[in-house]
């Protein structure tokens, strides 16, 4: 026990295939394998001594403050040999643990992640704001990634980074690329949100969207012509734009809605299934709407409801439902009908879908 690293359990992670490590006093270490937890019985409970052990051996000065000061502290850090982990450091029960996630050195692109052909059109805009959209752990940061280095290889432009912690690595090709950790490189994400605007940037990934101010920021770019992405923890389209007027008094939604409708561009929302091809343990269900005339209508006119039936119609502009989605990855092989029906949200609907039964009213126009 008392030769155990951390090191030694990050290493492991690549040979068992696991994408995420859980490490808590009085329990092995757990090893998430194909989205689902599994402890790892050939160690023993991890003690106190142990675990206090593995993260002096991994925070600086500055880190071990964070942790004492606010019970938890993010870092993005690197193994020689080993990799790339997103780490978080916290107090429970009294106790230190600490979960962390693999990151794949090489930045992904569209293929390697499964992504279907529509979500590189998320690359494509020249201003505006794109959310990016799932639950925690469902792969909406390689997502942005793989738009984030698809405009660095193709587009002369300043791309800005506020990051907590770094996860990726960018190299600069056609554009230039800053990366700014908070913590590190700035004090707080509010510090880099107010300074962005005066470093010339013309793509800006703001992070996570989580609140006022953060919404603000980033309909405020993109009406100044900024390309700006954000992430959001929402499960689809429509819950996504509930959220972001949910962060404003209801006074001031209708103004609110207006600046969405008008500079919001893509929502694409995702999840991750277990994958039954060899070699594949995750693939990506995702939910995709470009923001057009009818759904920018719907949205100032408080229809929320019927933004899923525009997305179904939008299929030729690339837009696709979660439904639309299963039904694709049950047909390509990607994961079984059992998987799909689980994550389906109307499992009757999907499952006539998947017998060849199609409803004629389902792609119908919007009035």
């Amino acid at each position: 026990m008392d030769s155990l690293t951390l090191e030694k359990l990050l290493s492991l992670m690549e040979e068992r295939r696991a994408s995420d490590i859980h490490l808590q006093v009085g329990s092995p270490p757990i090893f998430r394998i194909k989205g689902e937890l599994l402890r790892q019985t050939d160690f023993p409970a991890l003690n106190d001594e142990i675990l206090k052990r593995m993260v002096a051996s991994l925070l600086t000065d500055k880190e071990g403050k964070i942790l004492e000061q606010t019970g938890n502290v993010d870092l993005g850090r690197g193994f020689p040999g080993i990799g790339r982990f997103r780490i978080n450091v916290f107090q429970q029960r009294g106790t230190l643990a600490l979960v962390g996630r693999r990151i794949s050195q090489k930045i992904p692109d569209f293929e390697t992640l499964n992504l279907p052909p529509a979500m590189s059109r998320l690359a494509d805009f020249l201003d505006g704001l794109v959310l990016v959209t799932g639950p925690t752990g469902t792969g909406k940061s390689s997502t942005l990634a793989a738009i984030i280095n698809r405009i660095n290889h193709s587009r002369r432009c300043h791309i800005l980074c506020i990051e907590d912690p770094i996860e990726f690595l960018y190299h600069n090709d056609q554009a230039v690329i800053n990366q700014r950790e908070v913590g590190i490189d700035v004090s707080s994400f509010q510090e880099a949100l107010r300074s962005a605007v005066r470093e010339d940037p013309d793509v800006i990934l703001a992070g996570e969207i989580r609140d006022r101010e953060t919404v603000e920021f980033a309909l405020h770019g993109a009406e100044t012509g900024h390309l700006v992405f954000g992430t959001l923890h929402s499960s689809n389209v429509v819950q996504t734009i509930t959220r972001l007027l949910n962060f404003f008094p209801q006074s001031e939604q209708p103004q609110v809605r207006r600046a969405i409708a008008m500079h919001l561009r893509a929502v694409a929302s995702q999840i991750l299934l277990p994958s039954c091809r060899e070699g594949v343990s995750m693939v990506p269900a995702c939910e995709i709407m470009f923001v057009n005339s009818i759904i920018r209508r719907l949205i100032i006119e408080e229809q929320e409801e019927k933004i899923i039936k525009a997305v179904q119609a939008g299929r030729t502009e690339g837009m696709q439902d979660f439904e639309a989605s299963l039904l694709e990855l049950v047909n390509n092989n990607w994961i079984t009908q059992e998987v799909a029906l689980e994550n389906a949200e109307n499992p009757h609907s999907l499952e006539m879908k998947l017998k060849g039964i199609f409803l004629s009213e389902e792609g119908g126009i919007i009035t």
